[in-house]
């Protein structure tokens, strides 16, 4: 038992793990900021736009009946709620566009350093590094 116990330390005290608990907690607290732009910022503005299209109340009853709401017709019998599933969906649309907008944004402000000109070229007759503005290679005396 002391081994299995020496082992299972071992495992937990790795980098490799601690980092991705650490990537979980973040993912889980990233997914919060997100949730909420999308629905507490994304969804009101689209809603506005569309007209207050709402499409979760958008069902198939099965006994027939119509029902003014998904919760009135689970209620009365059972219900194919394709609308709440178009709703979901663009709902997860909504929100893998915000994400990549905000990566975006993120990679923007890290802009890597541009590459340094190169100082040097290739002599096209003899193959060797010379200068970039020479105009005769030291090498092998050809006009370039």
């Amino acid at each position: 038992m002391g081994n299995i116990a020496k082992e299972f330390k071992e495992f937990v005290m790795r980098g490799n793990v601690i980092d991705m608990a650490v990537g979980v907690i973040i993912g889980g607290a990233f997914n919060n900021i997100v949730g909420s732009l999308v629905n507490d910022i994304v969804m009101p503005v689209i809603t506005l736009i569309t007209g207050k299209i709402d499409f979760t109340n958008l069902m198939i009853t099965m006994d027939g009946n119509h029902y003014a709401t998904l919760e009135e017709a689970k209620a009365a019998t059972s219900v194919i709620a394709y609308g709440n599933f178009i709703q979901i969906i663009v709902q997860f649309l909504l929100t893998a566009f915000v994400i990549f907008m905000v990566i975006k944004g993120l990679n923007k402000l890290h802009k890597p350093e541009p590459a340094p000109e190169p100082v040097t070229k290739i002599c096209p007759f003899c193959k060797s590094e010379i200068h970039k503005d020479a105009v005769k290679c030291p090498h092998c005396a050809s006009e370039l």
